[in-house]
């Protein structure tokens, strides 16, 4: 089978991009031809590079040049019809699109439909449905879009807290919903959780689109840590509101007998780390990989992951696992489906300070045996459920159903 990856970005910018390369190179491991189509970038060497369209960020330049992006941003034509180019020459089994909404735009699977390709779609976050993609702003969840009323985007200016910005989102998503740009070119949706895709049916209606799942690739060997107890709680992670850190923050100052580490970096890293100043028992000390991160896995007693919204799927709580750290995790989204409340961690209300308060002082009362099995169970789930032999049957599998 010869598989066209479309994505908006081709360098590594975060988990999507990581999701998008590692799917291309279980196919090429597995025998499959594999072409990618994104926007260009400067000095990028990449195959097929030629084809990527010139496709600028909404967000850069004047007033002017911004309105003059809008139509673009909506629907990029340029992008359809370099897309409909590579199809031609590359002439695909199978189209697997990512996130495309924005510069690249479902328009490039118009041009897929007129020739007659087959279209997966991986959802990574909810902007199939929500304009803001997160189904949350100004602190609480939302769903006031249900029913195609996008206009509430405007009115709660939930996309970064701006009228431009949401308006435009707010059109986006009138135009593709009414040129049903998503339902009519995808052959099935894929998703990695199944609250994602319960979600999806709510917006749009139980049976109205083929969906299936499929989970992200995950080496464990590469995140592996020896066990080790451990001595304080651990969050690392981007330091943004709807990732929940405040309410660690608050449990931490109910609970001074428990040592909170926070590592990561984001727009709220200052309030956080002046917070942290008055804590005995909190520390905020900024970004950290590789290696470095995984030092501070290994001190770990458990990995907290108090989002607010619904994380589809949070990369985090895998690299936590492969390190042998049960995950305290928020009733949230996809996390529930990952963490459970036993074997691999326990689950609280993301909005109750005092359950957080509590579980992180009954996991430090655990004996540190427990706390061994524990992350030995994660280990051996982590290595189990996402190695590359089980995501390919399922993306085989995916393929040769949308192929038929």
């Amino acid at each position: 089978m010869r598989i066209l990856l479309a994505h908006n970005n081709y360098t590594v910018q975060g988990g999507a991009e990581v999701f998008c390369h590692e799917i291309g190179r279980l196919l090429e491991a597995n025998g499959h031809e594999v072409a990618r189509f994104s926007c260009a970038e400067d000095g990028l060497d990449a195959p097929h590079a030629a084809y990527f369209p010139q496709v600028a960020h909404y967000a850069g330049g004047n007033l002017l040049s911004k309105i003059a992006r809008v139509p673009r941003v909506i629907y990029n034509r340029n992008a359809r019809d370099a897309m409909a180019r590579l199809i031609a020459d590359f002439r695909p089994d199978i189209v697997h699109a990512f996130a495309i909404y924005g510069r690249l735009t479902p328009g490039i699977l118009d041009a897929a439909r007129e020739a007659r390709v087959p279209v997966v779609l991986s959802c990574n976050d909810y902007k199939h449905i929500c304009p803001n993609y997160k189904l949350f702003h100004h602190g609480h969840l939302c769903e006031d879009c249900k029913g195609g009323r996008f206009h509430s985007a405007l009115r709660n200016r939930c996309c970064h807290d701006s009228v431009a910005v949401s308006a435009v989102s707010m059109l986006e998503g009138y135009v593709h919903s009414r040129l049903d740009l998503w339902r009519k070119n995808v052959d099935c949706f894929l998703f990695a959780s199944r609250f994602m895709a319960d979600k999806t049916e709510e917006f749009w209606g139980k049976g109205r689109v083929a969906m299936d799942f499929l989970r992200n690739p995950f080496d464990a060997t590469a995140h592996h840590v020896t066990l080790h107890a451990g001595d304080y709680m651990l969050y690392f992670g981007r330091l943004i509101e709807e990732k929940g850190v405040d309410v660690l923050v608050k449990a931490a100052q109910r609970a001074p007998d428990v040592p909170v580490v926070i590592v990561g970096d984001g727009p709220d890293r200052a309030a956080l780390e002046q917070v942290a100043q008055t804590l005995d028992n909190v520390r905020v000390v900024g970004p950290a990989w590789g290696e470095t991160l995984k030092e501070w896995l290994r001190g770990a007693r458990a990995v907290v992951v108090p989002s607010l919204w619904h994380e589809n799927f949070p990369y985090v709580i895998l690299q936590a696992f492969a390190a042998g750290k049960p995950v305290i995790g928020a009733e949230r989204g996809g996390i529930p489906e990952l963490v459970g409340d036993g074997a691999h961690g326990w689950l609280f209300d993301p909005l109750d300070a005092e359950a957080l308060r509590t579980c992180m002082r009954g996991v430090c009362a655990l004996p540190d045996t427990t706390l061994l099995e524990m992350g030995a169970a994660a280990q051996s789930y982590v290595a189990a459920q996402f190695n590359d032999t089980r995501i390919y049957a399922d993306l085989h599998r995916i393929y040769k159903k949308v192929a038929r």
